[in-house]
């Protein structure tokens, strides 16, 4: 949990029970509780809400997301037909390999410059 091991975990309860004492503890931990309960409210009722406007506007996730997805499915497919090509006779060159992929991502940068317009996304 947070990339903290058991021990440390025992540390830190051992420094709350001393700063705090056992009589507020269980309380400050409530309060956490019920502040944590809260963010993760805050934040579901965010995400209903950006879902429901763009619902509204007629968008959704999976058209706005296919595009990605197909581009994706087709760089797996080329790498795919890439590696079933390799016999002992004719192993796979690195270096053949490294280009194709360089010239894949550049297209799918070229593909989303073209969509956002001039590059960069711009803000309104």
């Amino acid at each position: 949990m947070f990339g903290i091991g058991g021990g440390e975990m025992i540390f830190i309860i051992f420094i709350a029970l001393m700063l705090f004492g056992t009589d507020k503890l269980p309380e400050i931990a409530r309060g956490l509780g019920k502040g944590m309960a809260q963010l993760r409210n805050a934040t579901n009722e965010i995400k209903n809400e950006i879902r429901k406007g763009a619902e509204e506007h007629g968008l959704d996730q999976k058209s706005l997301t296919s595009g990605f997805t197909d581009e994706i499915d087709n760089v797996k497919q080329g790498f795919n037909k890439m590696v079933d090509k390799q016999t002992p006779e004719s192993p796979l060159n690195m270096n053949d390999v490294t280009s194709d992929i360089t010239s894949e991502i550049n297209k799918a940068k070229e593909a989303l410059d073209d969509i956002t317009g001039s590059g960069s996304i711009k803000r309104s």
